[in-house]
């Protein structure tokens, strides 16, 4: 396989930039790109694309997420999270009904606005390093959607919440805002992604693991995985051909998207159907 998706299980203290680079020399590939940054201190599923699957990087981007959050009441910090530096300390007085009733209350579609500790870009800027410098700008709200939300355990001073979401969900922020709506202040204090689109934590594997394989490429899926949830098309030899010149074909497809294979079986393309004709979202066969 010289192309393919790793689902990496990110250990805490390293940047998804360092994770990718880490894979990138254990597999001595050039083309490498990860599907959704995860702060250091998460861990859990990162996607990360090899080869010619990095064509897939942008449209996984939009994959729906699914994590586990520490909450921590009572503190408030620059970050939003524990590593961050303490601004501010309150009294704990929340019931288990009333955090799980505000956990519940973070499902639908809203507007978040972002933690200055993020990589966004205002001016051209990343806001971390005018967050580093001191500096606090205006930032923009920006539109997410918590599809599930469920309180998992309540002790104290210290909770964990379970959350779907959309692409873009900031889940420092949901913890930031699930202090302020009880009235104490809160941030988060641990996180771990354990699915992200059709990928969940037991599809994952440990840099570790990737170091002791004998071949590591052996631990790729490939990259129509990512689109296992589509109906699957084998176009002909004569589409086929059309497919890989760009040419739109018509024919008897399924509705929407679909997986669409050549005659051997080989992953030409996501596709999409359109009054009869099947156009090209991405294509993946290999270029001669």
């Amino acid at each position: 396989m010289t192309s393919g998706i790793i689902i990496l299980d990110k250990p805490a203290g390293w940047t998804s930039f360092d994770a990718v680079h880490k894979l990138r020399n254990l597999l001595h590939a050039r083309r490498v790109g990860h599907g959704g940054t995860l702060d250091p201190m998460a861990t859990g599923v990162l996607p990360v694309f090899v080869g010619r699957a990095t064509r897939a990087v942008e449209l996984f981007e939009a994959a729906d997420k699914t994590y586990l959050a520490g909450l921590q009441l009572g503190v408030i910090t620059d970050t939003e999270d524990t590593t961050g530096t303490v601004l501010e300390r309150r009294p704990v007085a929340v019931t288990e009904a009333q955090l799980r009733a505000a956990v519940a209350a973070l499902i639908g579609a809203q507007e978040q606005v972002p933690p200055m500790y993020s990589a966004i870009k205002v001016d051209g800027k990343r806001l971390y390093a005018l967050a580093r410098k001191g500096k606090e700008v205006a930032r923009k709200p920006r539109p997410i959607t918590v599809y599930e939300a469920e309180l998992l355990s309540f002790s104290g001073d210290t909770a964990q919440f379970r959350v779907r979401c959309s692409k873009g969900t900031y889940i420092r922020s949901l913890c930031r805002d699930l202090g302020e709506r009880l009235g104490c202040g809160g941030c988060m204090c641990a996180l771990r992604r354990t699915q992200a689109g059709v990928y969940t934590a037991h599809d994952a594997v440990s840099l570790d693991t990737v170091a002791a394989a004998d071949d590591p490429w052996s631990l790729l899926r490939p990259v129509d995985s990512m689109f296992a949830d589509l109906p699957a098309y084998t176009a002909s030899a004569a589409q086929t051909i059309k497919i890989r010149n760009g040419v739109a074909v018509p024919g008897d497809f399924p509705e929407g998207r679909c997986r669409v294979y050549d005659p051997d079986g080989a992953f030409l393309m996501l596709g999409e159907q359109k009054d009869g004709t099947l156009g090209t979202i991405k294509s993946f066969f290999e270029v001669i």
